[in-house]
């Protein structure tokens, strides 16, 4: 997101700043202090679009490796390490792009696409071995939810950073802050309770008593029944439905907001940060919620994934279409994909929480799978958006959000028809339903 945000300024053109553009709205004034950061290179929009999207490259890549690692040696290492190698990507980007313009940047994002791709199957790992079933929606989306909240910081700072400070500051603003996550991280995580020097032996009984034994003695992946699960089927198009109009927003609403509705530099940082503002409140209160209904039986685990998902598709596809047709009513504009993103906080408590409940034991295996394939749609996306945008018109901008819709909608059917959120019988902690009912007679 920080670098969607300065790719803005630093390329804002000559077309931009007049108000004679063809389908777009009127220019907002731009501040002196804004100026200085504009128009120093001249990247037209496909580049733009294939700087943005070479990140999901790298981001493919490194998930399952990533994931197989972190079931296989723990997560703590994989998640910190890669958070640093992200940071210091991060800090570089500004060398990359003096010494080799946008083909160098280029190279670097596929770098900080490696660096990141393990981080969500190592998150996952992580809650498997620390969060009990009962809790997981709280917890889980108190978690996954973190990186909406650093979409919240980067495009609000990056833009009041843009405005005071030259540009490169803004590199190293925020990976700095990443270099210094990690140096607390290492002091504060391990891997599983076990070999936490400071958990009380209650908590250590409980947690075992409610999650098992996850780290050792696994037998090996069981590539085959978890590739050919009617349930991964389901997961795998839905994370890929969802991460289309989950990157095209995250990616592109910046530009929209520049190219189209022609927000200041300032202004743009403040009002992408609404929708994701937005989407962050709606991750938390959804994951209680979630928590409730299934602990008290109003809903069990497989539906409350289902209905959750749904809802987290098809509201936020449809409010972003609606928006394109708000013309340059810029405050109902903002406020439309503000809902949209709100519509969008319950996925989190719907279908990102599937690997865990499939399979605690191989979760950073499957979500290596799931959400690496996801990303798939991330690095499709840029491109194709590119190319259906080369005028930055809205008329262009409502055909991508129809196909957003679209997309969302139909893979979230997918996931109502075939996903779950039963422990699958692959995991080495299954036990036969008539097992469990003998346990609890006894």
């Amino acid at each position: 997101m920080v670098i969607t945000v300065i790719v803005i300024p630093i390329n804002r053109t000559a077309v931009n700043e007049t108000d004679d553009k063809v389908d777009a709205c009127p220019l907002e004034a731009q501040a002196e202090e804004v100026v200085k950061n504009d128009g120093i290179y001249n990247w037209d929009e496909q580049t733009q679009s294939n700087i943005l999207g070479v990140f999901y490259g790298g981001y493919i890549i490194s998930h399952l490796p990533g994931g197989i690692l972190a079931d296989k040696y723990g997560a703590k290492w994989v998640l910190g390490i890669c958070t640093l190698g992200s940071g210091i990507c991060t800090i570089l980007s500004h060398v990359a792009i003096v010494v080799g313009g946008s083909w160098c940047l280029m190279v670097m994002r596929v770098f900080m696409g490696l660096a990141q791709g393990p981080i969500y199957p190592a998150l996952s790992v992580l809650l498997a071995a620390w969060v009990p079933k009962s809790e997981r929606g709280t917890l889980g989306t108190a978690c996954y939810s973190g990186s909406t909240l650093g979409l919240i910081v980067a495009t609000s700072c990056s833009g009041l950073l843009l405005s005071t400070f030259p540009w490169p500051v803004t590199f190293y603003v925020f990976g700095g802050a990443s270099v210094i996550w990690f140096i607390i991280f290492i002091f504060l995580c391990t891997s599983s309770p076990m070999t936490h020097p400071c958990i009380k032996p209650n908590e250590m009984i409980y947690l075992m008593e409610s999650i098992g034994q996850t780290t050792k003695d696994k037998p090996p992946i069981p590539w085959k029944r978890i590739l050919l699960s009617t349930a991964m089927f389901g997961v795998l198009v839905s994370e890929i439905g969802h991460d289309w109009g989950y990157y095209v927003m995250v990616t592109f609403l910046p530009k929209y907001m520049s190219d189209v509705l022609r927000f200041s530099i300032k202004s743009n940082g403040l009002y992408t940060s609404l929708p994701y503002l937005a989407m962050w409140l709606a991750s938390l209160a959804s994951g209680p919620l979630a928590d409730w209904l299934i602990r008290t039986g109003k809903l069990t685990i497989t539906s409350e994934r289902k209905i959750l998902t749904f809802l987290s598709a098809f509201f936020p596809g449809l409010f972003i279409v609606i928006a394109s047709y708000a013309g340059c009513n810029k405050i109902a504009v903002v406020t439309l994909f503000t809902i949209s993103m709100l519509c969008m906080g319950p996925y989190y408590a719907g279908q990102k929480f599937t690997p865990m409940d499939m399979s605690p034991s191989y979760a950073g295996t499957i979500m290596a799978i799931t959400n690496g394939s996801g990303a798939l749609a991330g690095l499709a996306a840029s491109p194709i958006v590119g190319a259906l945008t080369p005028n930055a018109a809205l008329r262009e901008w409502r055909v991508v959000f129809i196909i957003c819709f679209v997309i969302l909608v139909i893979s979230a059917l997918v996931f109502c028809c075939f996903g779950t959120g039963e422990m699958q019988p692959y995991d080495p902690l299954y036990k036969d339903p008539d097992e469990k009912e003998e346990e609890k007679k006894k």
